[in-house]
């Protein structure tokens, strides 16, 4: 048992040192895979997002964030989930500031709106180019129970409507889908979606070279800001890429493929930023075998489980327990007497 304990603190050692290594190699970029983005924290509180006052706060703050940011040199911009809180259809866009302006700046954005996918409504990431046409999109999939959607909504939906203020029944993306851009394949995700793994290793394993995230967290703390910005963090080690989070609260953010956070907003403030990152193809272990390791461990735990019931007991210990057993009987006679 001794032996076993020594060996299993000698391989976690090992494993840390071997991660130290591989995080204190220096990011190996060249020139010809940067990319120059802006993001934008519009901090549009979502008590009005859905009023004229938040519709109104929200085409301004984009439109001139947007234009703001192209005179700072970036060749795209991107904003938080719901930076536009409307359907995103040829009526409403013809009309809207921030398409106009993308119209006349010729720069491409990420435009965190609505879409309508199967007379549902879809949180969806669009890629708009200078021309305004959306080549890509990306569906939110992991929405929030009676947040975003109503779970199990042909036998609980009556109840669940008396209860929740949900008015929607969210549509949730798929697992396959793919971000092109022009600069390359992205990973793109909403949100909730950086709590899941598998989301952005999917991505990644399909040709995806940088990380988008558009996320809300109005009206949540700033525990919960840092909760989430850590899930996209781990997301960026896990597939050896830098992440670019734009949120419309906070924290927004920039972060390499090593952890390291190189740019972090202010909570609950209207903020832009602009800066370099840069797109890699390579592929982590993690991204090409997935839980492998868990799924190693808990089978070693099993073998060596089955094998600890099955192993016959030693003629030699039954005789050394036998005889202690005598002794201290016979301990407890003399000391009656």
């Amino acid at each position: 048992m001794q032996q076993l304990l020594i060996f299993n603190v000698a391989f976690l050692i090992c494993l840390h040192l071997i991660g130290f290594e591989l995080y204190s190699r220096p990011l190996a970029q060249s020139q010809e895979t940067a990319l120059r983005v802006g993001l934008i924290q519009g901090n549009v509180p979502t008590r009005i997002k859905l009023f004229v006052e938040g519709l109104r706060q929200a085409e301004t703050g984009y439109t001139d964030g947007y234009k703001t940011l192209v005179d700072q040199g970036v060749e795209a911009v991107l904003t938080p989930e719901g930076a536009l809180p409307y359907l995103w259809n040829q009526p409403n866009k013809v009309r809207n500031p921030f398409y106009k302006a993308i119209l006349q700046q010729n720069v491409v954005a990420w435009l965190g709106t609505f879409t309508a996918q199967d007379g549902k409504i879809a949180r969806s990431l669009l890629t708009l180019t200078a021309t305004g046409e959306a080549i890509s999109r990306y569906d939110k999939i992991k929405l929030v129970p009676l947040g975003e959607y109503v779970p199990f909504q042909e036998i609980l939906g009556g109840l669940i409507g008396v209860l929740s203020p949900v008015e929607e029944n969210g549509l949730p993306g798929t697992l396959n889908q793919q971000f092109d851009t022009p600069f390359g394949r992205a990973i793109a995700s909403i949100c909730y979606d950086s709590a899941f793994p598998e989301v952005f290793r999917r991505q990644a394993a399909h040709g995806g070279q940088f990380i988008l995230t558009a996320s809300n967290l109005d009206p949540y703390s700033e525990v919960l800001m840092a909760q989430h910005q850590a899930l996209d963090l781990m997301r960026a080690v896990e597939t050896d890429r830098w992440a670019v989070r734009a949120t419309n609260t906070g924290y927004s953010g920039i972060i390499d493929p090593h952890g390291r956070i190189l740019w972090r907003s202010q909570p609950n403030i209207y903020q832009l930023h602009a800066d370099t990152i840069y797109r890699r193809q390579t592929q982590t272990l993690y991204v090409r075998w997935g839980d492998w390791l868990t799924w190693l461990l808990l089978g070693l735990a099993t073998i060596a489980a089955v094998f600890r019931c099955n192993r016959p007991t030693s003629p030699t210990l039954d005789h050394e327990l036998g005889s202690h057993t005598k002794e201290i009987s016979r301990t407890e006679i003399t000391s009656s007497w």
